[in-house]
């Protein structure tokens, strides 16, 4: 454990390992060719989730945005009944719901999946509109607080900057107790970092090298501390593991081959946080890297020539990409978000050669968030 890190799963000895679904058209063969196969429809998108949860994964990410593909939340709502014992990590933008409907959906999905619910909340701006950064925090802030009320309290009264509630909670009782679903949450700005602070349980960061990360979680655990908090810490990163590291290099390689940097640039600023102090720290590291792309051993950052956000793979053979999640666990991370392109083979090929040698958990159930025979509005509550 680093010094000056302090962790809400000191003592926890597994880490939750979590794939993507891609929902949002972020499938390919070769980086920035777009394949008919590969678009994001209802089909692809659920073989993605069924083969996390067959292949034993913790949790899946359900992102969300404006292109071609699957809604989040109705997508969730159309796997919990198909999947068995994965969770599913559902992207919310706040704002894009009324926060007191926003929990009854939330209620409902948490129900659906008894448990098997955690929510990564976003704050960039929605479709059509530019808020200032503050503006978006602030909001998110206060529709994070309303959810926590209804999760945690018999009403909620909540008197804010965007929002004014004096309602009944009981249509946002979750299932899962004791403060309701995790929140996980990625920022890499000030405001971002407060907000994740005071009111989040799992702080998401991009690749970077291992002191930007350290410097990144000691920051972030002094500044939970000072709402008498502690927090979790994950990555969200790629994969490209094959048998051999050269195998793996010429997958790397294979990947971008067809890339043209013109079309690349089109397609990451499709995303609305493509703009972002997050994305430019990325584009940064990449240039700073070698030849190859490696902006350090084994993290080489050439998908974010053609991907806004995570532009980072662990590139190397099993003992390599495993040691490497070894590091990273050593520095006191205890989830990752995984993917790797095609997201259904790089599922297979983790799932095969690094996944057996991690002992892996849900947070939500170590954290004590999912409760034997909970009672509530929806289970066996007394109805009103």
């Amino acid at each position: 454990m680093l010094d000056g890190v302090n962790i809400r799963s000191a003592d926890l000895d597994a880490v939750e390992v979590a794939w993507f679904s891609a929902l949002c058209q972020d499938d390919y063969e070769f980086l920035g060719v777009p394949d008919g196969r590969l678009r994001s429809s209802w089909a692809h998108c659920r073989e993605i989730v069924l083969t996390a949860d067959r292949l034993g994964y913790n949790n899946i990410l359900l992102p969300s945005g404006y292109v071609p593909g699957q809604d989040t939340l109705t997508f969730a709502g159309g796997m919990a009944a198909l999947t068995k014992q994965i969770s599913l990590l559902v992207a919310v933008r706040c704002g894009e719901y009324h926060p007191p409907m926003l929990g009854r959906a939330i209620a409902s999905l948490d129900h659906m999946l008894e448990g098997r619910l955690t929510i990564n909340i976003i704050s960039s701006d929605m479709p059509g509109t530019t808020w200032d950064a503050e503006e978006r925090y602030q909001r998110s802030r206060e529709v994070i607080q309303i959810l926590q009320q209804g999760w945690t309290q018999d009403r909620i009264q909540f008197q804010g900057q965007y929002y004014q509630f004096d309602l009944s909670s009981d249509p946002v009782k979750s299932y899962q107790q004791n403060g309701g679903p995790l929140l996980y949450f990625g920022g890499i700005s000030d405001p971002a970092r407060r907000l994740c602070a005071e009111h989040c349980d799992v702080f998401l960061m991009w690749p970077e090298t291992e002191p930007q990360l350290a410097e990144t979680m000691r920051d972030m655990s002094r500044r939970a501390a000072e709402f008498g908090r502690t927090i979790d810490f994950g990555l969200r990163i790629h994969v490209i593991v094959r048998e051999t590291e050269r195998e793996a290099r010429e997958a790397a390689q294979r990947l971008v081959s067809k890339l043209d940097d013109a079309k690349g640039q089109e397609i990451k600023h499709r995303s609305m946080d493509s703009k972002s102090y997050g994305v430019q720290r990325q584009d940064a590291l990449r240039q700073l890297a070698d030849e190859e792309g490696f902006i350090e051993p084994l993290i080489w950052s050439g998908i974010g020539r053609a991907r806004s956000g995570c532009g980072s793979a662990i590139v190397g053979n099993p003992d390599q990409v495993a040691e490497k999640l070894q590091r990273y666990i050593a520095m006191g991370m205890r989830a990752f978000i995984l993917s790797g392109y095609p997201h259904l083979d790089e599922c297979e090929l983790f799932a095969k050669h690094v996944l057996p040698r991690l002992k892996t958990c849900k947070l939500a159930e170590t954290q004590g968030r999912v409760a034997a025979n909970p009672v509530t509005p929806l289970t066996t509550a007394v109805r009103k």
